[in-house]
C-alpha cells in the first residue's frame, strides 16, 4: 500500500548542503503534521502516568506494571501487525492505532482501578506496535527515494519537538493552580480529558486525508519467508546493541540525578523537555549530513561523536553540566534516527516494510529492557560511572559493526524524475 502520488508533482532534488522539505510530497508533509496533538499528549501522559499516579495513591510498582505490560503487548504484536500490514494495507492498523491512544488518555483521567488502568496499558502497547507497524512504511511508499532523508527527517523533528510540548506540561501547574485554587489532582485529571480530545484530532483528521487511500494487498506468490531477511538481521541485530547499552543508563537519566545530585523531577522533567525540543531541532541537520557525507558516514560520526559525550558524563561533578552534556549526547545520537530509518527503509523491499519496522522496534526494545533493569539494579548499588562505562562499550561495538557491515550496502537509487528504483 502506497499514498496517492499520481496528483504529486516530482520530488525537488534540494541543492547539495542545504535542508528543503519541498520534495517530500503534500500528502506525506500532512501525515507527519497531523500526528502532533497524539505526540504532545503522549508526552503529558508519559509524565502523568510516572509521576501522578503515585501521587493518588497508586503505587510505583503498579507504574512499573502498567509500563511492563504496554512493552510486552508491543512486543507481542509488533511482528503480526507488520505482516498484516504488509499483506492487508496500512490504512486500517494507523486508524486503529490512533484512535486507541485517546480512549486510553481519557481512561487514565476517569479511573484509579488498576485492573482497568493495567488494561490500557495492553491496549496501549497494541496501539504502539500498529504505529510502529505502519509509520515508516507508509512515509517511506509515499516519499521518492531522492527525498526520504528528509521526510523522515520531518517525521522526526515533529514527534519530539511535540512530545517535548508535552513533557513540559508540568511545569505550568504551579501556576495554574495558584491562579484557579485547582489541587494537582484536578489538574491532571483536566489535562487528561483536554489532552485525551486533541489526540482525538489525529484519527479523524487522517479519515479525511487517507479517504482516497488505496490499500495494496500482496498477490499470494509473494508471501512468506521476507526476501531480505538475512540484511534485516544484521541490521536489526546491531541496533539492539546500541539498545542494550543505552538501556544501562539513558532510561535511567532522572534516576542518576537524583541519586548522585540530588535533584528532583523539578530539574530532570524540564531537561527532558528541553532535550527533546533540542533534538528536534537537531534534526534539521540530518538529510544536510546524509547528502554531503552519505547516510553510512552520517550515521556512524552522529553516533561517534554522541558517545563521547555519554562518557564523558560518568566523570561529571556538577548537575547542570550534566544536563548540558545529556542534551547535546541526546541530540548528536538522535540526529541519526532519521537517516537510519530512511536507510532501512531504502534496502527493505516495499511490501516487507511492515515487517522490518516491526522486527527492527522489537529487536531494539527487548534488549534495551533487560538493561535498564540491571541499569538499575547498579544505581541502586551506587555504581554511578559503570552503567556509562557498559553503555559505551556496547556503543562502540555497534557503531563498527555497522560501519562494517553496511558500507557498501547501497539503498535505492532515484531516477532523475524523483521515483523509487529499488
Amino acid at each position: 500500500m502506497a499514498l496517492p502520488m499520481s496528483s504529486e508533482a516530482p520530488a525537488v532534488r534540494p541543492r547539495r548542503g542545504r535542508l528543503s522539505f519541498a520534495g517530500v510530497p503534500p500528502k506525506v508533509r500532512w501525515l507527519i503534521l497531523l500526528s502532533a496533538p497524539q505526540h504532545v499528549a503522549g508526552g503529558f501522559f508519559f509524565v502523568a502516568v510516572s509521576a501522578y499516579l503515585p501521587e493518588i495513591g497508586l503505587g510505583s510498582d503498579l507504574v512499573g506494571l502498567i509500563l511492563g505490560l504496554s512493552g510486552l503487548s508491543m512486543v507481542a504484536s509488533a511482528v503480526p501487525l507488520g505482516l498484516l500490514s504488509d499483506r492487508r494495507g496500512r490504512k486500517g492498523l494507523l486508524l486503529a492505532g490512533s484512535t486507541g491512544v485517546p480512549a486510553i488518555v481519557l481512561l487514565f483521567a476517569f479511573t484509579k482501578d488498576p485492573t482497568l488502568l493495567m488494561a490500557g496499558g495492553v491496549v496501549l502497547g497494541v496501539g504502539e506496535a500498529a504505529f510502529l507497524s505502519t509509520w515508516n512504511a507508509l512515509v517511506a511508499d509515499g516519499t521518492p527515494v531522492d527525498a526520504r532523508n528528509e521526510a523522515f527527517s520531518l517525521s522526526f523533528i515533529v514527534g519530539t519537538t511535540t512530545v517535548g510540548l508535552g513533557f513540559a506540561t508540568p511545569l505550568a501547574l504551579p501556576a495554574i493552580s495558584a491562579r484557579t485554587g485547582l489541587d494537582s489532582h484536578a489538574l491532571h485529571q483536566l489535562f487528561l480529558v483536554l489532552y485525551g480530545i486533541l489526540a482525538a484530532v489525529t484519527p479523524f483528521a487522517y479519515a479525511i486525508l487517507l479517504r482516497d487511500h488505496v490499500k495494496t494487498i500482496r498477490p499470494r506468490m509473494a508471501r512468506g519467508k521476507p526476501r531480505n531477511l538475512g540484511l534485516l538481521l544484521k541490521f536489526s541485530g546491531i541496533n539492539g546493541l546500541i539498545g542494550l547499552g543505552a538501556g544501562f543508563i539513558i532510561p535511567l537519566i532522572p534516576t542518576w540525578l537524583f541519586l548522585k545530585f540530588g535533584m528532583t523531577d523539578a530539574f530532570s522533567g524540564p531537561l527532558l523537555a528541553v532535550s527533546s525540543l533540542v533534538m528536534g531541532l537537531a534534526a534539521f541537520a540530518s538529510p544536510v549530513l546524509a547528502r554531503r557525507w552519505g547516510p553510512i558516514v552520517a550515521i556512524v560520526t552522529t553516533q561517534a561523536a554522541s558517545t563521547v559525550f555519554m562518557v564523558s558524563l560518568a566523570f561529571v561533578p556538577d548537575p547542570f553540566l550534566a544536563g548540558a552534556l545529556y542534551t547535546v549526547r541526546a541530540a548528536l545520537m538522535n540526529m541519526g534516527i532519521p537517516i537510519l530509518d530512511s536507510y532501512l527503509m531504502s534496502i527493505i523491499t516495499p511490501e516487507e516494510r511492515g515487517f522490518a519496522s516491526a522486527l527492527n522496534s522489537i529487536i531494539w526494545r527487548l534488549p534495551n529492557s533487560v538493561s535498564t533493569v540491571a541499569g538499575g539494579l547498579l544505581l541502586a548499588a551506587g555504581e554511578f560511572q559503570l552503567p556509562f562505562f557498559l553503555a559505551t562499550s556496547f556503543y562502540v561495538v555497534a557503531i563498527i559493526l555497522f560501519y562494517t557491515v553496511f558500507r557498501n550496502v547501497a539503498p535505492e537509487r532515484p531516477t532523475p524524475a524523483g521515483v523509487s528504483i529499488p
